[in-house]
């Protein structure tokens, strides 16, 4: 007995010790992924223009991303493309001129807010036109169900029927 004890015992404490290297790895890992990502890149030196580079990258959708703005995202496309806009207004162009290049170049998917036009009427319109489609098929569902006798459903497993119970309506 002492010696099946004594065995649980050790096999215990090589569990814990296991848990424990575990443990440790998982913290190590996490420490060099937060090592790895660096601290924050200084803004520029020009304020108005790290102002400027705020304002049209907040209206710039990350494609990688996709639910957020160049401006938000950490991905290295939208680092990528921060500098880009960053260098073109540097260059002394406008905002509309850098919003008329990035849509050019990436289609009206890249704005946050796309314009209304031919091509982005379904992407204005769709929300709505989908929520009146589920609100007319809910309408129809609940009118076929209403006209429809008790007979059309089965009933319940272990529920009883008012007119079994002999009780009035």
């Amino acid at each position: 007995m002492a010696e099946q004890r004594a065995s649980v015992s050790f096999l215990r404490a090589r569990l814990l010790a296991r848990v424990v290297l575990l443990a440790a790895a998982l913290a190590a890992a996490a420490a060099g992924a937060v090592q790895a990502a660096g601290p924050a890149q200084p803004l520029a030196a020009d304020p108005q223009l790290e102002a400027r580079v705020l304002k049209v990258t907040a209206e710039l959708r990350c494609l990688v991303c996709q639910n957020q703005t160049i401006a938000d995202s950490h991905a290295d496309l939208a680092v990528d493309l921060r500098n880009q806009v960053r260098e073109m207004l540097r260059q002394g162009k406008t905002e509309a001129e850098v919003l008329a290049y990035m849509t050019a170049r990436y289609g009206d998917f890249v704005l946050y807010r796309p314009p209304m036009k031919e091509s982005t009427v379904l992407l204005w319109l769709g929300p709505g036109l989908l929520m009146a489609g589920g609100l007319a098929a809910l309408v129809m569902v609940l009118r076929r169900r209403a006209r429809a006798g008790d007979e059309a459903f089965e009933p319940d497993p272990g529920v009883e029927d008012d007119d079994e119970r002999g009780e009035r309506r």
